[in-house]
């Protein structure tokens, strides 16, 4: 069952704020773009170019929030941008 749209569209927005906290740099890798987010610990991700780290760290970032929530563990807010506790049991009712 899908989640509703204003449920969607919260997690799309803390993903935005998330990303808008990124921070980048280049390592020596095969996948030399390196990006994690500080206030999600565990959150980075690598990529072949800038866009392809973007790209990953979003999907990286989407992967927590949904361990998170499933877990019952706290999602931290990110520019009083926050994920609703509604989806947090929503989603223990699912599983």
């Amino acid at each position: 069952m899908a989640a509703p749209e204003n449920e969607d569209t919260m997690i799309l927005q803390y993903i935005e704020k998330a990303l808008a906290h990124a921070r980048y740099e280049i390592i020596e890798d095969e996948e030399p773009y390196y990006g994690a987010i500080p206030e999600l610990a565990g959150v980075y991700a690598t990529g072949k170019t800038l866009e392809e780290c973007r790209a990953n760290l979003m999907e990286v970032t989407d992967g927590w929030i949904i361990v998170r929530l499933r877990r019952g563990l706290p999602i931290p807010p990110i520019d009083n941008c926050t994920i609703e506790e509604v989806i947090r049991l929503d989603q223990s009712v699912r599983a």
